[in-house]
C-alpha cells in the first residue's frame, strides 16, 4: 500500500491501520511495493521477518484490504501466496468502524442513563445498584463502603461525543 495509499499521512487513517495491523504492520505497509507481491520475496527485499509480514497481510485480508491467490509448486507441493492490496476499500472499512463505534457509544450512553452506580473510595470497580445492595453496599474487592456515583458528567460527555459524530456524518 505504500505508494498505493496516499492517505497514509492522514492521522485518522494511520490510527485505523495501527488498530488493525499494529505499528509494525504500518511500517511494513509503508515499505510494500505496488502491484502483486509474494511475501517471501518482499521479506527478503525489505529485510523483515516473513512471519510478521504474513501476519500483517492476513490481518489486511480479514479487513478486506488485501486478497491473495495461491499457487502450488508441482515439484515441491509448496504453496506460494501472491498478494494484492486493496487500498480502495479503506474508506468503506473506516466508515464501518465509525458506525460500529457510534453504535457502541449509544449503547454505553443508554447503559449510563439507565444505571444507578456505586463505587468505593479505592475505585476497585463500579457496581450497579442491584449488585451493590446484594453486598450490603460493601465493596467485594476491598471491603470498604460503596457510595453512590453521580455519572452525569460521563453522560454529558458521551452525549456530546455522539452529537459530534452524528454531525460529522451529516456533513
Amino acid at each position: 500500500m505504500g505508494d498505493q495509499l496516499s492517505d497514509m499521512d492522514d492521522p485518522v487513517v494511520r490510527q485505523y491501520l495501527v488498530k488493525i495491523i499494529g505499528a509494525d504492520g504500518v511500517e511494513i505497509l509503508e515499505k510494500l511495493p505496488e502491484g502483486e507481491i509474494v511475501d517471501e520475496v518482499v521479506a527478503e527485499e525489505i529485510e523483515m521477518d516473513i512471519n510478521v509480514i504474513r501476519k500483517t497481510l492476513f490481518k489486511l485480508h480479514e479487513n478486506r484490504l488485501a486478497g491473495y491467490r495461491r499457487e502450488r509448486n508441482p515439484d515441491t507441493g509448496w504453496l506460494t501466496y501472491h498478494w494484492t492490496l486493496y487500498p480502495e476499500n479503506l474508506g468503506d472499512r473506516m466508515d464501518l468502524e465509525f458506525e460500529r463505534l457510534l453504535d457502541n457509544l449509544k449503547v454505553r450512553l443508554e447503559f449510563e442513563i439507565n444505571g444507578v452506580f456505586y463505587i468505593c473510595n479505592h475505585k476497585c470497580a463500579r457496581f450497579l445498584f442491584d449488585t451493590a445492595s446484594e453486598t450490603d453496599f460493601i465493596c467485594p474487592v476491598c471491603g470498604d463502603e460503596l457510595f453512590y456515583q453521580d455519572n452525569e458528567e460521563l453522560v454529558d460527555k458521551l452525549s456530546e461525543r455522539i452529537s459530534e459524530m452524528e454531525y460529522a456524518v451529516r456533513k
